[in-house]
């Protein structure tokens, strides 16, 4: 098969999947032998969505908040399978460092 993103050639490899740097296991894939890019038919794409729900991973990339007015302060709600996933607790000393105009980094610790 050629591959869509470069019209390459692809071959069958075990490839492994990470999601937020965690490993969810090597799973059948087509691989383009020009650029790399990782095809998976449907059936391993639902394995794989099934590993990423057991981990608690599934989701996390999507989550939503708000910003609130605390004081003269802006406080920013960080979702509880967020904070879980990066063992977050309360009162917990994190470093905010800007990134450019729209983007910040949050370091904990």
């Amino acid at each position: 098969m050629k591959c869509i993103m470069c019209g390459g050639k692809e071959e069958e490899k075990m490839v492994e999947h990470k999601e937020f740097g965690i490993s969810l296991g090597k799973f059948k894939g087509m691989v383009c032998t020009s650029c790399g890019e990782v095809f998976f038919d449907a059936q391993t794409a639902d394995k794989i969505q099934a590993r990423s729900k057991e981990l608690g991973l599934f989701g996390l990339s999507s989550k939503k908040t708000k910003v609130a007015q605390v004081g003269n302060s802006l406080a920013i709600r960080i979702p509880k399978e967020i904070a879980k996933f990066i063992n977050l607790k309360k009162e917990e000393e994190v470093r905010i460092i800007p990134k450019g105009k729209r983007e910040f980094m949050v370091e904990i610790g």
